[in-house]
């Protein structure tokens, strides 16, 4: 590997200091092209993205921000790309992970996780909260280290991986008075219905396939999540299409059952999600993986 060049280490410091590619141009009076080329040895010399865009600027991971010090005090510690790199020992580790996710992945996920988290690393502390609009800011500034769900407008800057998809299911009483096996398009329309609106469960999916074929569901309630779907469907008449995954754990904790939708219904992804920044932390990598390993078992 070749050494490091000084002028190298001088993009390096004013990119950090300006979080601007431009700006430290400008300041090393150096051509933005110049300057983009030397940012692209830097990350190939480290292994490492150093900065991402975002919509603050060009913001550090936190191998940038954590070698950043050392690279003004000393330039010759950073002859070698691993010298300020840290490993991850979970079952070292003491720290706080958090996890923004649905409350489907509350039922379907988390479990499975903390038991992984529990057989593997005790000493973390695990912090779930709800997917939402500002989801995508928290996930860009390192507040929340990974996000669990249905997320298709997160825009560039951002890494995703699938953990599995989802089909939706119907669920109704067992004992429906007129529901006792899959209803007719006409009859299905005609009951009263459940609609869930909440951010990252894919139930815009739902809406837009019954519009698209000018089917109107006789929506007698609203709820902002989940959680009290199997009760409200278990005590009442009112039916409700959920994911599969969801619907399978609900028909074990309530009186209910499931079947299949009167019209084909696409499946979607449910994916990981992670920013830029933290690509290359090693508590990230092994947290995503942790969480893998946790849905395949």
């Amino acid at each position: 590997m070749a050494k490091l060049d000084i002028a190298w280490l001088s993009v390096f410091i004013e990119i950090h200091r300006t979080r601007s590619v431009s700006l430290a141009s400008e300041r090393l009076e150096l051509t933005q092209a110049r300057v983009s080329g030397i940012l692209s040895k830097l990350r190939r010399h480290f292994g490492d993205p150093l900065f991402a865009r975002t919509s603050h600027g060009m913001e550090p991971t936190p191998y940038a921000d954590r070698v950043y010090p050392d690279v003004l005090q000393c330039f010759n510690r950073l002859s070698s790309p691993d010298s300020h790199r840290t490993s991850f020992d979970p079952a070292a580790a003491v720290r706080q992970f958090r996890v923004c996710m649905t409350d489907i992945s509350e039922i379907v996920v988390l479990p499975a996780l903390v038991n992984e988290l529990q057989r593997t690393a005790a000493g973390l502390m695990l912090e779930a909260e709800r997917i939402s609009a500002n989801s995508h800011a928290r996930l860009e500034s390192g507040e929340v280290d990974l996000a669990v769900g249905y997320m298709p407008s997160l825009e560039a800057g951002f890494y995703q991986q699938t953990l599995f998809r989802q089909a939706f299911v119907c669920l109704a009483a067992r004992r429906h008075p007129r529901i006792r096996q899959t209803p007719t398009l006409k009859t299905f329309a005609k009951e009263g219905h459940i609609v869930v609106t909440t951010s990252g469960t894919g139930h815009s999916i739902v809406d837009r396939e019954f519009a698209k074929r000018g089917i109107v569901r006789n929506v007698a309630l609203r709820l902002p999540s989940f959680l009290s779907v199997a009760r409200l469907v278990a005590k009442t008449e009112l039916l409700a299409i959920v994911p599969r995954r969801l619907g399978e754990a609900l028909a074990d904790q309530e009186d209910v059952v499931m079947f299949a939708p009167p019209i084909p219904l696409p499946s979607y992804a449910v994916k990981l999600h992670w920013h830029a920044r933290f690509h290359a932390d090693p508590g990230n990598i092994w947290l995503r993986n942790a969480i893998t390993a946790a849905l395949r078992k």
